[in-house]
């Protein structure tokens, strides 16, 4: 508190105004817990709005999700609904980047943003109390760390979102391979591309389940009546992987112009085959380049003590006599 009323008294120059400052701040923040407090025990504990949840199915809903919000997330949406992005553009690329990485719940952008909110709280009063403890830090340092605990809280969901999304579009893009060898095989073997989808889903469900779930949801849309191109162009939207979008480009080609599915299936697979054989060629190329950095700073040191560090030595010894 003498920080904070130090750091303010800083800026106005004025003892008794910096005072009614942390004043007010310190009611504006007691009142908001208060506020936050009482409107999270309301919701969660009046019996009227329990029965009103389980009569309309919202709680069995989201316990049938996957990705349940909790009771802290949902409390903070009157808050976050300020945050989100007004621009259309921007929701479309966030709730890509969402789907990308496995959240398909129409609230997963909420719960993404209260958790930035949490974070950042969190993260100010972890700073603001390690700092508090330090009585050698002035108030521009205290204020400086304190502003980038918050800043760290805030982008922390973003930069795990993104490792997320990257993970999982990766292990899908690794289980492709597999699942084009085994969709070509059930295709010849006399399976329409229906069941040929839905017995490499079944499959693939131990070794690749990302892309198991992916292809059995595209099962679903197309028994719920949807159509196949839809289903699969909505499975290439999902994945974000650009091997499957050119898989299902081929396959509208196919089924428009009425060419065999299965001859279709046979020619992507063999180009995919060589596209794979090129990135590797072309990782296998890159290793010389990459080695001259080990090379430089873990080899070369070693060597070079080894091999003129008796010399210096010597040297040494010759001068100190």
């Amino acid at each position: 508190m003498e920080t904070l009323l130090e750091l303010v008294n800083q800026q106005l120059d004025n003892e008794l105004y910096a005072r009614y400052v942390v004043i007010g701040l310190v009611a504006a923040a007691a009142l908001a817990f208060f506020l936050s407090l009482t409107v999270l025990i309301t919701g969660l504990v009046t019996p009227f709005r329990q029965r009103v949840r389980v009569l309309t199915g919202h709680s069995g809903g989201k316990a049938r999700s996957g990705d349940s919000r909790s009771k802290v997330l949902s409390s903070l949406d009157p808050l976050t609904k300020h945050l989100l992005p007004g621009k259309d553009w921007d929701k479309n690329k966030l709730h890509a980047q969402l789907v990308h990485a496995g959240f398909r719940t129409p609230s997963a952008i909420s719960s993404l943003y209260a958790l930035k909110v949490l974070l950042s709280i969190s993260a100010l009063g972890i700073a603001w109390m390690a700092t508090s403890f330090n009585s050698k830090l002035t108030a521009d340092k205290v204020l400086m760390i304190c502003a980038g605990a918050t800043y760290m809280g805030y982008i922390l969901p973003n930069m795990v979102l993104d490792h997320l999304a990257k993970r999982r579009m990766r292990a899908i893009r690794n289980g492709f391979p597999d699942a084009l060898d085994l969709l070509v095989v059930c295709v010849e073997s006399g399976l329409g591309l229906t069941a040929a989808l839905q017995r490499v889903g079944n499959e693939l469900d131990v070794s690749h389940p990302e892309l198991s779930g992916e292809m059995q949801l595209v099962n679903v849309e197309i028994r719920a009546g949807v159509n196949r191109i839809e289903a699969l162009r909505g499975m290439a939207q999902r994945t974000g992987v650009e091997d499957i979008r050119g898989l299902v480009a081929l396959l509208d080609q196919s089924v428009r112009f009425g060419s065999s599915i299965a001859d279709t299936l046979r020619v992507y697979s063999e180009e995919f085959r060589d596209k794979r054989m090129q990135a590797a060629e072309e990782q296998a190329a890159k290793i010389g380049t990459k080695m001259i950095f080990p090379l430089t700073f873990c080899i070369w040191p070693g060597f070079f003590v080894v091999a003129i560090g008796p010399a210096i030595l010597k040297v040494f010894e010759v001068f100190g006599r």
